[in-house]
């Protein structure tokens, strides 16, 4: 007799598979939602057009923010003042000092000998001796001229008071009847010469006190014409020993010793080391935008100095406009002459923008393009962009704050319109 199975079943209570089937059910819900996340990933990775590793790109937030549009500029320290000392006359240079020697203001730096200027001076010094004693002379002259013009008018006046007692004296007779009336008549005629011949003789003497003047100023004037001749060429002579006209070192002697020069030749540049300037080299594309007064920020190794433009080349050379650049405040310590410098020009500052790193990605799509990172999906996205400075862009329209974009490694999207970034 074959056994049956039935010492081996056990007894379910009612509704037993019922109760299994809902102790399972959160493993179903769970197994469902890793199912729909698969599917989530499979169909944003089939829409990718391209995947590419995060680790190879650059991603920066756009931020709203001031924006300074400035350009980054290389330059290097120079003397405010470095005078360059020319030669006044023609001659031959005895140097004093050697180049890079320490010195005063004052010191003499180098002599031009020239024999014709010296020959000059002397030959015009013995003509103002000589018009000096003309002068002098010329002085007695007019002191005779007014001595002799003083002794004629008083010669009148004394003949005129002896013609006047003369006619007194006829008048007087006259009338006693001593003598005729033809004698008092002589008489009146006599002192009226007499008086014609004194006022002649005051205005001849008033001519000859003009005359000797006008002649005495002539001579006079001659003198100081020769003087400040004399004071000219002496002046000259003095500029021949070359001094320094600042307090610094000498810079660059662009003669030797013994050398003949021309006049006006350069011969040696000063460096007053007590004030410094930065001299930049500028992009001529931004030539336009750079005014005098504009705010510069100079880096110096690891010191910064706020400085402002002062001056501006009128000229381009190689593509490259000249700015000289001063302190707004006290220079840092430990500058050099010639020293090496990185500045940032500041055209013009905006306030309340949207902000966004500078990058490649400006240059590779003409501002025109961005890719906007969402969800590890970079979306290529049309945008415009407005005035840049050396660290940021201005965003006009197309992002928004908060927005990540890649600025660098577009490159590796080629056409794509999505790249996944993983």
């Amino acid at each position: 007799m074959i056994r049956d199975t039935s010492a081996q079943d056990k007894l379910m209570p009612a509704g037993g598979i019922r109760q299994r089937m809902l102790a399972r059910a959160p493993w179903w819900v769970a197994l469902g939602l890793v199912l729909l996340v698969a599917v989530w990933a499979v169909l944003r990775w089939s829409a990718a057009d391209r995947s590419v590793d995060m680790q190879r790109l650059r991603i920066a937030e756009v931020t709203r923010g001031t924006l300074i549009r400035d350009a980054a500029v290389e330059g290097r320290l120079v003397a405010a003042v470095s005078p360059t000392l020319y030669a006044s006359s023609a001659g031959t240079v005895s140097l004093q000092v050697q180049a890079g020697a320490a010195v005063k203001r004052g010191d003499v730096l180098l002599v031009v000998d020239s024999p014709e200027l010296s020959n000059e001076l002397a030959r015009e010094s013995a003509t103002l001796a000589s018009l000096d004693a003309e002068v002098g002379r010329q002085r007695i002259v007019a002191d005779k001229a007014r001595l002799s013009a003083r002794k004629t008018q008083d010669e009148a006046e004394v003949t005129l008071l002896g013609a006047q007692r003369d006619l007194q004296r006829s008048e007087r007779g006259y009338a006693l009847g001593a003598i005729s009336e033809i004698d008092v008549l002589r008489a009146r005629d006599a002192a009226r010469t007499a008086e014609i011949r004194r006022e002649h003789a005051q205005a001849e003497a008033a001519l000859e006190s003009q005359s000797v003047r006008f002649d005495l100023a002539t001579h006079v004037q001659a003198l100081e014409r020769q003087r400040l001749l004399v004071a000219n060429l002496q002046r000259r002579v003095e500029e021949l020993s070359v001094v320094s006209p600042v307090d610094g070192m000498v810079g660059t002697v662009a003669v030797i010793d013994r050398a003949v020069v021309a006049i006006n030749a350069p011969l040696v540049t000063v460096v007053d080391l007590s004030r410094l300037q930065v001299e930049l080299e500028v992009a001529q594309s931004y030539a336009d935008d750079i005014g005098i007064g504009m705010p510069v920020q100079v880096q110096f190794g690891s010191a910064e100095a706020a400085m402002h433009v002062v001056a501006i080349s009128p000229e381009v050379i190689e593509n490259r406009v000249r700015v000289r650049v001063d302190f707004d405040a006290a220079a840092p310590s430990g500058l050099r002459q010639n020293q090496r410098v990185n500045g940032r020009l500041q055209f013009e500052t905006r306030d309340n923008v949207l902000l966004l790193a500078r990058g490649p990605f400006i240059e590779a799509d003409g501002g025109r393009v961005a890719w906007v990172v969402r969800d590890d999906i970079a979306t290529r996205q049309t945008i415009q962009l407005g005035v840049s400075s050396t660290t940021a862009v201005e965003v006009l329209q197309g992002l928004q704050a908060g927005d990540r974009v890649v600025i660098a490694g577009t490159d590796l999207f080629s056409d794509a319109e999505r790249v996944r970034l993983r």
